[in-house]
């Protein structure tokens, strides 16, 4: 009776060892996603999302200046993605710097710029707000035979003749290129129609399909390569949004890093995010930790 007591206390003994001398994971990683980091080895570069990851409204998110200045160090190359259409890349710089961020006009992406390289030096409507116009750099902006009809986000500027203007100049053959294509957006409190009815509405009418240059398009993703240098399976892309951030890059080939900050809420984790974070801030340890 004596050695089968002893034997059980040893049994438990062992297993509260074994628990306590288990490997813990950094500070802020979420334990049930290891599957995928060895992905992390040939990372040299991040596309970090803004407004939910790096801040939310105008409060920068706790340890996100530190983190970024660590990843910086480590010699990781840095861009900063968003899918604003209202503000232009100038603007949401000026921003950044406000909150701490000390970031490069250069280093910025926001759709209408993505737009300005697909489009380059042709003729264009441009359904978007006029702050947009100094993104758009080379692009001849005209209302008479344009190549290609923009639009992004015009509120309650997208009147019946602004869209039926533009439904003439798709059927004329120019190509129709969005910003974005979400269905609604939350508006002091309530839902409002976002650009993408309108665009839907175009596509419908004219049978031309649109080209989507914003998150979670595939061609935002591949421009953003372009400028980096990179190839897709040496970046990652951080955010808070699982589908237009985490699906959008696994779809274009990046790695997927997901953080629980921003719009993320319990049960929103991206099922196929690479790595699964409580905010940035644990960024650096998460990836040194892979390297």
């Amino acid at each position: 009776m004596w050695g089968l007591l002893l034997g059980c206390v040893t049994g438990i003994i062992a297993i509260v060892f074994t628990f306590l001398l288990r490997p813990l994971a950094p500070a802020g990683v979420a334990r049930r996603v290891p599957h995928h980091y060895d992905a992390y080895m040939g990372i040299k570069g991040l596309l970090l999302d803004l407004d939910g990851t790096l801040y939310v409204g105008e409060e920068p998110v706790a340890g996100a200046r530190e983190a970024l200045g660590a990843l910086e160090a480590s010699g990781l190359a840095l861009r900063y993605v968003t899918n604003t259409t209202r503000m232009p890349r100038r603007a949401v710089v000026e921003r950044m710097r406000t909150l701490g961020f000390l970031v490069e006009e250069d280093e910025v992406f926001t759709p209408a710029w993505a737009a300005s390289r697909l489009i380059g030096d042709r003729s264009c409507l441009a359904l978007v707000e006029e702050s947009l116009y100094e993104d758009l750099g080379r692009v001849r902006l005209t209302k008479d035979s344009p190549e290609v009809v923009l639009v992004g986000d015009l509120g309650e500027g997208f009147t019946y003749a602004r869209l039926d203007a533009a439904f003439r100049c798709l059927v004329d053959g120019a190509e129709l290129v969005s910003l974005q294509k979400n269905r609604y957006w939350q508006n002091k409190g309530r839902l409002s129609l976002d650009a993408g009815p309108f665009v839907a509405a175009l596509e419908y009418a004219s049978e031309v399909r649109a080209i989507v240059v914003g998150k979670p398009e595939e061609s935002f993703f591949r421009i953003a390569l372009e400028d980096m240098g990179f190839e897709a399976h040496e970046v990652a892309m951080v955010g808070d949004d699982a589908e237009a951030d985490v699906a959008g890059a696994k779809n274009a080939g990046l790695s997927g890093i997901q953080v629980r900050t921003g719009k993320w809420r319990p049960g929103g984790d991206a099922a196929e995010a690479d790595l699964v974070l409580d905010s940035v801030a644990a960024l650096p340890l998460a990836l040194e930790g892979e390297r």
